[in-house]
């Protein structure tokens, strides 16, 4: 069973690829930026939109009848690794006891110039 996963509570894919998809009871999502959905325009300051891409994240998994406590997976991307602090303490206020596995890596660029991107692998078998 394969499902491509969209919302418009989350900003658009802006390439060709899909916000997620559902791979049996797996859901990829593809990393999110600080796009806030309503206006398209990127939040000001890595706090912001660290806050900004978890709640794209939720979004999309939310359109795959999922959660953020349901997320077995992540990576973050970092344009600067100086900023790893300021992200880490947004990151563990989300997931809290519910920390799942994690890669970081800083990367030369983001796309639309964002300072942090957040990819995430769900476990959430349809309910």
């Amino acid at each position: 069973m394969r499902e491509v996963i969209s919302t418009t509570a989350a900003p658009a894919a802006i390439g060709p690829y899909s916000q997620a998809v559902r791979a049996g009871d797996f859901i990829f999502c593809s990393s999110q930026i600080g796009l806030d959905p309503a206006t398209g325009a990127l939040r000001a300051g890595v706090e912001a939109q660290a806050e900004q891409v978890l709640d794209n994240l939720a979004a999309v998994l939310a359109a795959a009848g999922a959660s953020l406590a349901d997320v077995v997976k992540t990576t973050l991307f970092l344009a600067d690794m100086a900023d790893f602090a300021a992200v880490n303490t947004i990151y563990g206020k989300r997931f809290g006891d519910n920390l799942p596995a994690r890669s970081t890596v800083q990367v030369a660029a983001l796309p639309k110039g964002a300072l942090v991107a957040i990819e995430a692998i769900a476990y959430a078998p349809p309910r």
